[in-house]
């Protein structure tokens, strides 16, 4: 068996995902219950919380890919930089899921510079908000200054339903741009 069953129903195979596997419901859902750093943070915070973060740091035209960037996660999980790094097979299926993504809501398949940038930036404000205290330098953060905010964790209830509230806006206004180009 290479598929699982999302919480809308539907069934995604794994190996062969399809633009019509993805579901907006299911990612806001399932990203809302995934807690970043594989739960070693001091409160549970949520994938789907880091993506609304990292969507609020970027122009509106790429705010939709930002909220988007680690959609993959809702069907195969988040897994540790460390660990994915040396783990070619996740990351071959990690990239055919994100094709499907991709297609799925017609966005560019590399992020803009802005993305990636935004997402060192909510790392670094992570590490800084919600990670134990710790001396150890994490050399993907040298040189990046974290958010002036702090990040409060919002509940899974509160993360699903905003996730989903802002990619139904991000979409439409992302269709409403296409059509006026």
């Amino acid at each position: 068996m290479t598929w699982i069953l999302t919480q809308s129903g539907q069934q995604f195979d794994l190996l062969r995902p399809t633009a019509s596997m993805i579901k907006p419901v299911d990612i806001a859902h399932a990203l809302s219950r995934l807690c970043r750093f594989n739960g070693h943070t001091r409160a549970h915070y949520s994938v789907a919380q880091h993506s609304l973060i990292v969507a609020s740091l970027v122009p509106i035209e790429h705010q939709l890919v930002a909220l988007l960037h680690d959609a993959t996660e809702a069907y195969i999980g988040d897994m540790t930089r460390p660990l994915k790094a040396v783990m070619p097979e996740y990351q071959f299926v990690e990239n055919q899921i994100w094709l499907a993504v991709c297609e799925r809501f017609d966005i560019q398949i590399d992020l803009p510079a802005c993305v990636k940038q935004a997402d060192m930036v909510a790392l670094a404000t992570e590490r800084r908000d919600l990670m134990p205290e710790h001396p150890g330098e994490w050399d993907c953060l040298r040189g990046v200054q974290p958010m002036k905010e702090t990040i409060i964790p919002f509940s899974a209830e509160s993360a699903s339903m905003m996730f989903f509230s802002q990619l139904m806006t991000s979409m439409q206004s992302s269709h409403r741009r296409r059509l006026s180009a």
